[in-house]
């Protein structure tokens, strides 16, 4: 008899658990690491490098905050801050800056750090955002947007395994 009252304690114990996790205090968050963004930038300047075009490229980590940037050897300076902020307002909105166009002339458009122009897009693998990259110095943000893709190809499948 004594059992009794063990199992019902343990059945009620049970039934709790789902609950608590759903509840965790704890968010556990998959991040880049330093490698794996520096080998997106370089694959995308090796990509216009391939089109004769000299760029800027920048990863950011899901948080908007840089973990490599690229510059090719005659890019100017500029590429650099343009391909952060495309990269920046990738992440920051979870889309391909092409798609913001329309919001770029709006007061959210005029955030400082946000470049809502083509050539940056979100890294995201298995349903997580891991960060952004942007590029900045081809003659249209259609060239810019195809590096990006470019230096996110290098390692999708690599990332797609980690995870």
């Amino acid at each position: 008899m004594r059992l009794l009252p063990s199992v019902t304690m343990a059945a009620a114990l049970a039934a709790t658990l789902p609950a608590a996790a759903e509840d965790s205090m704890v968010i556990q968050v998959k991040r880049m690491s330093m490698e794996t963004a520096t080998a997106i930038a370089k694959a995308a300047i090796d990509a216009c490098r391939e089109k004769g075009i000299q760029i800027g490229a920048t990863v950011v980590d899901r948080d908007g905050i840089p973990q490599a940037a690229l510059r090719d050897t005659i890019a100017p300076k500029i590429t650099l801050e343009i391909s952060q902020g495309k990269a920046y307002a990738a992440v920051m909105f979870n889309v391909a800056t092409s798609q913001l166009a329309d919001r770029a002339n709006s007061p959210i458009g005029r955030v400082p750090g946000l470049i809502m122009s083509p050539g940056g897009l979100p890294i995201e693998v298995g349903g997580s955002l891991l960060g952004g990259v942007g590029v900045s110095g081809a003659p249209s943000g259609e060239t810019d947007a195809e590096c990006a893709q470019a230096g996110i190809a290098a390692v999708q499948t690599d990332l797609e395994m980690a995870l």
